[in-house]
């Protein structure tokens, strides 16, 4: 039996999935990878959850990849090596593809992978005293596995910065290039400011959310002419969907819709 690396645990509609490793400042190897393809795949399918908070457990968020699991890499082929990337590539994809938002709870350290992780979040709040680095030419490696979100985060300027650095950076630095989108002081206005996302998103449409999420992804890879007919579609198709009816004539006859709460 695989020990359980990370925790998932229900509150109301909220799944918080917590990183479970703060010996190793919750630090990637195989299984916990596995692990968080394994409960983002499960909580993408459950309809019962409308958003989904990231943390870590410990003093820090996390510290990117296992020095164990690193060092087992040395032995690896070619071959062993890319299939360990891509089932790191997947889980990063799982994340950032799920139908809900992701809420980044960010404190203490995001290194390497968890930076990676950070750039998935759809919204990442972090403590003011948190570290930041895609520190992987630090160790003769590169930031690859992550690179297509952390330019879709931070855009290829900042990128190419960092990453050719590997340099750690402080909260300040990581919102003023989008990284995360609120720095809060301490632990209690972390998860005051966590809650006060949770309670926003409690406020609008499941399908609104999901089609959106999947919209930005489209477009953002779509020729310009081709959203023309993307974004037309998109739209047409959630105003006649159940929720966009209900959302609609709510907002017309002031009263709160069906998935209000």
């Amino acid at each position: 039996m695989q020990q359980p690396l990370l925790s998932v645990r229900r509150a109301d509609a909220v799944a918080h999935v917590v990183l479970e490793r703060p010996e190793v400042r919750n630090a990637f190897n195989a299984a916990l990878i596995a692990q968080l393809d394994a409960a983002f795949a499960a909580l993408d399918a459950d309809a019962s959850v409308r958003a989904i908070v990231l943390s870590g457990s410990g003093k820090t968020f996390c510290g990117g990849a296992d020095v164990t699991w690193m060092r087992a890499s040395l032995d690896l082929s070619r071959d062993e090596n890319v299939e360990d990337a891509r089932m790191m590539s997947r889980m990063f994809r799982t994340i950032d593809r799920v139908s809900k938002p992701v809420i980044g709870r960010i404190h203490g350290a995001a290194l390497g992978g968890g930076a990676g992780l950070v750039a998935c979040c759809d919204v990442a709040i972090a403590s003011a005293g948190t570290l930041f680095g895609f520190t992987e030419t630090k160790l003769g490696i590169m930031p690859a596995v992550i690179s297509p979100f952390v330019l879709a985060k931070i855009g290829r300027t900042h990128a190419r910065a960092l990453g050719l650095t590997g340099e750690r950076f402080d909260a300040a630095r990581a919102l003023a290039i989008g990284l995360v989108h609120e720095v809060v002081p301490g632990d209690d206005a972390l998860d005051a400011a966590v809650d006060r996302i949770v309670r926003e998103v409690a406020t609008a449409s499941p399908t609104g959310i999901a089609a959106t999420k999947r919209l930005f992804a489209d477009v953002a890879g779509s020729a310009y002419d081709a959203t023309l007919e993307t974004t037309a579609q998109a739209i047409a198709a959630q105003r006649t969907s159940p929720e966009g009816q209900d959302g609609l004539r709510a907002f017309l006859e002031k009263r709160a819709p069906a998935w209000a709460p």
